[in-house]
């Protein structure tokens, strides 16, 4: 969440760049501010009566040493006076605090200077293009079909299992499935990234960290026994490695790289955009997270785009990456790149994954601070990206590589699958 300390500082300037997100400001900053004050003033309130309490305390032992037990007396009262009311002054304090900071949870973060304004996909910018499009017949199969026809996913067995969105993969799709997942883990941890195994559900605490909590679109699975929630993404557990953590300087950047199904409810996901692999309620996928100085995070980002560009490249994809417009950015993101792969079959360019800098956005959420040079601490920068998501993954691999013989298998992937061809 934005810190309060920016808030006041910059309130025109908050109101004003989240107007690029398409969210008004204006109210709850203004009431942020007004609470700020009550704060702070129930705060001098409270110091001040506590001198005095201080006093009278001391006092009380000098009176009753010189004799004076009714002066002492009277000096006791007014200290339980002054207690009660110094309690009404701490529960108005809390109050105060605990108002702030749900207002704080509501406020999206701020794009960076880079973000482009617009309403939604259409107004995203194309930055770079790679890649050679695929030239193939017109009776070429949508990726479910090939599924079907070399028996690799079954749909209609995976809504009869538990519903639609959730497939079931055999064979060589299977096999294809976990192919790409140890490819994308050997490049990640070749780059630098520490391997993590984490768990599929987080607590509510972790939610809030990484700001998919409060759940205001309904797209979290929720285990209301035990209050835990499936995740969305491994960025939630494995950025909330770093919740409550003050880092050293030196053990900067933290590098990260997790596998983990991932569970989204999709609420509201119907018709042909959505048909095969193109949305799922669980997918697998492999998610990168840098924690870094502030002063190192656009560097950071830069390098995490390249990364997903050369997993890209070694599949031998079509590819664009596009720069988000406020309109169509997440809640938590200071600027976010999509990238895209070809499905040739399907004509149409598909979301396989995104790398984004939250800045300090996260990280005061979670409360993840390192110490700066004079030991003081500051909040670090967070950021992910999808390295990489594997549905769409596979349905523009299976589109774009079929031949009269099979599915031609990409040579970068071929140790993995331990063939060359689906046939």
């Amino acid at each position: 969440m934005l810190t309060l300390s920016y808030i006041k500082e910059n309130p025109d300037e908050v109101i004003r760049r989240l107007k690029i997100k398409h969210f008004d400001a204006a109210e709850p900053i203004a009431r942020i501010i007004e609470l700020d004050k009550q704060r702070r003033a129930a705060q001098t309130k409270y110091d001040s009566q506590g001198a005095t309490l201080k006093k009278l305390a001391a006092s009380i032992g000098a009176l009753m040493k010189e004799g004076k037990r009714e002066e002492a007396e009277e000096a006791k009262k007014q200290v339980a006076a002054l207690k009660a009311e110094g309690k009404q002054f701490e529960e108005q304090l809390a109050e105060a605090e605990e108002q702030i900071r749900h207002i704080l949870l509501d406020i999206p973060n701020v794009p960076c200077d880079a973000v482009p304004e617009g309403d939604g996909a259409a107004d995203n910018i194309v930055e770079k293009t790679g890649g050679v499009m695929p030239e193939l017949p017109a009776d070429a199969l949508p990726h479910w079909e090939l599924a079907k026809k070399y028996n690799l996913i079954d749909f209609e067995l995976g809504v009869k299992i538990t519903g639609a969105g959730f497939p079931v993969y055999r064979g060589k799709g299977a096999r294809l499935q976990r192919a790409l997942i140890q490819f994308f883990l050997d490049e990640a941890v070749k780059a630098g990234y520490e391997e993590i195994q984490p768990p599929y559900v987080v607590n509510e605490a972790s939610g809030i960290g990484t700001g998919q909590l409060p759940d205001k679109e309904g797209q979290m699975y929720h285990c209301n026994l035990d209050n835990l929630y499936l995740i969305p993404t491994a960025e939630v557990p494995v950025t909330n490695l770093y919740r409550d953590v003050i880092l050293e300087q030196k053990d900067l950047p933290r590098k990260n790289c997790a596998y983990s199904a991932c569970f989204r409810r999709e609420a509201g996901s119907y018709g042909k955009d959505v048909r095969g692999l193109n949305r799922l309620h669980q997918f697998d996928k492999v998610e990168i997270v840098r924690i870094e100085k502030p002063e190192n995070s656009y560097a950071a980002l830069e390098e995490m785009k390249d990364h997903v560009q050369g997993l890209l490249e070694k599949l031998e994809l079509p590819w664009h990456i596009l720069r988000l417009c406020g309109g169509d950015m997440s809640f938590t993101s200071a600027i976010t790149f999509d990238f895209e792969v070809w499905s040739a079959a399907q004509q149409r360019w598909l979301e396989v994954s995104s790398v984004s800098n939250f800045e300090s956005y996260q990280a005061n959420r979670m409360k993840c601070r390192y110490r700066t040079d004079d030991r003081k601490t500051a909040l670090v920068h967070t950021l992910n990206g999808s390295a990489l998501a594997l549905p769409r993954i596979v349905a523009a691999l299976l589109e774009n590589n079929q031949t009269p013989e099979g599915i031609r298998i990409p040579k970068a992937l071929q140790p993995y699958t331990g063939f060359d061809i689906i046939s």
